[in-house]
């Protein structure tokens, strides 16, 4: 095995393109997701990813191979990530835009505005990596909305030593060298990182069932069948009390059940119906939502994501049609 890897790396070191791409193709999908943490933008992370290869490649005769090729790429998108944050300006929360809806008052202004979901469908090999043995959050935590949205509030040093010791478990010294410091002061980023993190909306009391289970298959269908019915005493009894809701890159945020419900009861105004259609974002049930139009065509207006305590729903997550995309969704739907 170190043979093959020691040969991959000379024809790498000359020129080898393929061979470059067997060294670095296994961590492919892990660097992404540890891009989207830094960023919680899933555009940005892959923006991130391609610079990271680009400065892999042309810097790969400067890798002395004192530390693994995995160790090696992560100080490199590490180092991006914080390159960008650092140059990046804060960007303005976007207006209501929803043609036809009024909003309720919103219970307040969140300050984590731009935010994107992550498509399950790229997590296959990306969150199931070793783990080194100080990491603190279980893999499907350290993707899930809330986790990745408490991320963004940290400054970009602190933000990068919490995933690295605490997600990933890399020893104190190996971030140190990552970062270009000392590991006392990666304790002292860590600490004030762990101090600073803040607590996580929605709260999640009981454990969500298992993605796939008849606990949740039972209860997504619940919630399906009262969205698209419009029936908002059902949508309601789904919801815990403290059930919160936010609208990235919208900052408005609601909190409480009745709230939140009262929100919904303002999309589904004026004989407004949709349609749902099942994915899965950031290891939770996610939905396109459809609006019905008298010609027939049903046209996407946002992406739903769900965080689930229990046999309840304690989080709600809605997205604008843009990151549809990355998740094969198309824009819009034919007649049924």
């Amino acid at each position: 095995m170190e043979r093959a890897r020691t040969d991959l790396l000379s024809r790498a070191r000359g020129g080898d393109g393929e061979a470059f791409r067997a060294l670095t193709e296994p961590h492919r999908r892990e660097l992404q997701v540890h891009c989207y943490r830094m960023f919680g933008s899933f555009q940005d992370a892959e923006d991130a990813l391609q610079d990271t290869l680009l400065s892999a490649w042309r810097g790969l005769s400067g890798f002395d191979g004192r530390a693994s090729i995995r160790t090696w790429l992560y100080r490199i998108a590490t180092n991006r990530c914080l390159s960008a944050l650092r140059a990046a300006k804060r960007r303005p929360a976007k207006e209501w835009d929803i043609p036809g809806v009024e909003p309720p008052e919103p219970t307040r202004l969140g300050e984590v505005a731009w935010l994107e979901p992550y498509p399950d469908a790229l997590l296959d090999g990306a969150i199931a990596v070793p783990l080194g043995p100080e990491a603190r959050y279980e893999q499907a935590e350290s993707i899930s909305l809330a986790f990745v949205t408490a991320l963004q509030a940290l400054p970009p040093r602190q933000l990068a030593v919490l995933i690295l010791r605490d997600v990933l478990g890399f020893p104190a010294a190996e971030v140190a060298g990552m970062l270009d410091t000392t590991v006392e002061s990666v304790k002292s980023a860590l600490k004030r990182a762990r101090a600073g993190l803040p607590r996580r909306r929605p709260t999640v009391t009981e454990p969500a069932p298992a993605a796939g289970s008849p606990a949740e298959d039972a209860l997504v269908a619940r919630f399906v069948s009262a969205y698209e019915t419009a029936d908002i005493a059902a949508l309601v009894t789904l919801l815990t009390d403290d059930a919160f809701m936010s609208m990235p890159p919208l900052p408005f945020e609601y909190e409480g059940r009745e709230v939140v419900g009262h929100f919904c009861a303002s999309l589904f105004g004026a004989g407004r119906r949709f349609d749902l259609v099942p994915t899965r974002a950031n290891g939770q049930p996610a939905f396109g939502a459809y609006l019905r139009t008298p010609g027939g065509v049903r046209h996407g207006t946002g992406l739903y994501v769900l965080t689930l305590t229990g046999d309840r729903i304690c989080g709600m997550s809605r997205f604008e049609n843009s990151v549809f995309p990355a998740f094969g969704l198309p824009r819009s739907l034919p007649d049924r």
